[in-house]
């Protein structure tokens, strides 16, 4: 496992892509790097590597709370499907390269994500 702080970018030529994770109060407070191999979707990745990011449906494209934000490398992840599309219409804070982290699969090009402050569960529960 490889996870370095934000500050700390560290380039590999060993064909796994770095995923650059922004700030985020809960989820990851100074934001990270870390590494995975491609094939693997970011919400894997980022489980593995103990950020806990939500994922109601076990990673089957059934919700939107593992919504993130490509902020550099949409275009490398694989395609987004029809399902994936639909769902995303839903998602809190949904932005032109929005994908749900269990759909978006990696590539052997970096990317750089912002997991959104809110999660369609987290506004539900904050209005209750």
């Amino acid at each position: 496992m490889t996870r370095w702080p934000a500050g700390a970018s560290r380039k590999c030529d060993d064909g796994m892509p770095t995923i650059k994770i922004l700030p985020h109060p809960e989820y990851c407070p100074d934001g990270t790097e870390i590494r995975a191999d491609p094939g693997t979707s970011i919400c894997e990745a980022l489980i593995e590597h103990d950020i806990e990011i939500e994922h109601a449906c076990e990673m089957s494209c059934a919700c939107t709370t593992c919504h993130v934000v490509v902020r550099q490398g949409f275009g490398s992840l694989g395609e987004m499907d029809e399902a994936e599309e639909d769902l995303l219409d839903r998602a809190w804070g949904l932005e032109p390269t929005s994908r749900l982290s269990c759909q978006a699969i990696l590539s052997q090009q970096d990317v750089t994500i912002e997991i959104p402050k809110y999660s369609i569960n987290q506004v539900k529960e904050v209005k209750r």
